[in-house]
């Protein structure tokens, strides 16, 4: 087999990230590296010509998601053209979708990665600049006069992640609609006091009250 020209070893390099950054994403970085390049078709070996460690590669991966918003349309936290509320509800609808909840390969590097980063402070320590710069630019990206956004991007997603740990069951569905209500209902996400139930007893272990 003849040398891999250089054009075709950067084409082959930019393969491997873009498909750890969905793998990683969608089954978390304990993805072995030997599965990895198996999906991209190319050979365990070739790995180590292009990267350093996984460790290299994991933080590559993160920053691509972050820097290709296309890799997770259509829930991307982008910009938007035309009235600001309009496309505020659009994206908190698309991003608190059956679709989001389902295809997180595809989906949002801030619920993605979370995870991950919190389990291994030696990869937080790597990547965190990172993400923290994806986080507080799509807090931005959300803001509405003086809401600066963060709460409403903390519960979109801490509402998928629960969403995707109760998939199957229709709590799943349950969590994104309130999500939803919340954050759509008076633009800024938060709750009328008037109109909220705080009447009921907590759930017990066993789900009853």
């Amino acid at each position: 087999m003849g040398r891999v020209s250089k054009a075709q070893a950067q084409e082959n390099r930019q393969h491997v990230v873009a498909t750890a950054s969905r793998m990683f994403r969608e089954k978390g970085t304990v993805v072995s590296i030997a599965d990895l390049m198996k999906a991209v078709g190319l050979t365990h070996g070739a790995f180590y010509k292009q990267f350093a460690s996984k460790e290299d590669l994991v933080d590559k991966a993160i920053a691509h998601a972050f820097e290709n918003p296309a890799a997770h349309s259509p829930v991307t936290l982008d910009e938007h053209t035309g009235e600001h509320e309009a496309a505020r509800r659009t994206l908190i609808e698309n991003y608190l979708s059956i679709w989001h909840r389902d295809h997180a390969g595809d989906g949002c590097p801030v619920s993605g990665f979370a995870a991950d980063l919190g389990r291994d402070p030696d990869q937080a320590a790597r990547s965190q600049q990172v993400y923290i710069n994806g986080v507080r630019n799509r807090a931005a990206r959300l803001a509405t006069g003086d809401d600066d956004g963060m709460a409403q991007l903390c519960t979109m997603v801490g509402a998928l992640v629960l969403a995707r740990a109760t998939r199957g069951n229709p709590l799943s569905e349950e969590l994104l609609q309130a999500a939803r209500t919340a954050l759509t209902e008076n633009g800024t996400g938060q709750s009328d006091r008037s109109n909220a139930r705080i009447d009921r007893e907590p759930a017990g272990p066993d789900g009853r009250r």
